[in-house]
């Protein structure tokens, strides 16, 4: 028989084992040890706790209620730590192999390189091209015609604005691992 405990992780409930808990909580504290981005940090830990919260409901299947040991060592072998150290020398002997790194791509409005309402640069942040291109595009469809407005609006109403340290790194198809949530979690608060 093995105890279990009600956390609270990423504003989410969750049931987990024991030993789970004591695993999670070994790497949260050495994640904030390494963090060292001062006022940041606690915006730091947020982050991640939201990213554990989605990866914990992710490898959840439905029929599965409680958090065991086996997808905490998944979830902290996916994120890793700060400093772009491996979290599993620290935390665990298993192989990363099992890890599946999800980098799927969607299209966010940036605020930190946007003009008007950061349509262009977010565009080109999710095509993989350069800013100043997509600016010219919609500038040459603008003065053919209103083609250029009209789509821009469109994209504008449609299109979140990349709010978050995660929905930057959703925007450029990066992991969002906990060395990526650093370098853009300076950013995701102005």
């Amino acid at each position: 028989m093995k105890k279990v405990i009600n956390v609270g992780i990423g504003g989410r409930s969750f049931v987990i084992d024991e030993d789970a808990y004591q695993r999670l909580d070994a790497y949260i504290e050495r994640f904030k040890e390494k963090v060292q981005m001062g006022l940041q940090t606690q915006e730091v830990i947020e982050e991640v706790e939201m990213r554990i919260a989605e990866l914990f409901t992710e490898y959840l299947g439905p029929r599965q209620e409680v958090v065991n040991i086996s997808i905490v060592n998944k979830v902290i072998s996916q994120l890793g730590l700060p400093d772009g150290t491996d979290a599993d020398k620290d935390f665990m002997s298993n192989n990363k192999n099992d890890t599946n790194m999800n980098t799927t791509k969607k299209f966010y409005r940036d605020p930190d390189n946007k003009t008007i309402g950061g349509v262009c640069s977010g565009l080109a942040a999710y095509l993989d091209i350069d800013v100043t291109l997509i600016r010219i595009i919609f500038l040459v469809a603008l003065i053919c015609g209103s083609l250029g407005f009209w789509v821009y609006v469109i994209f504008w109403i449609v299109a979140p604005i990349a709010k978050s340290a995660s929905d930057k790194c959703e925007m450029r198809g990066l992991p969002i691992t906990a060395e990526n949530l650093k370098r853009f979690s300076s950013s995701s608060k102005k």
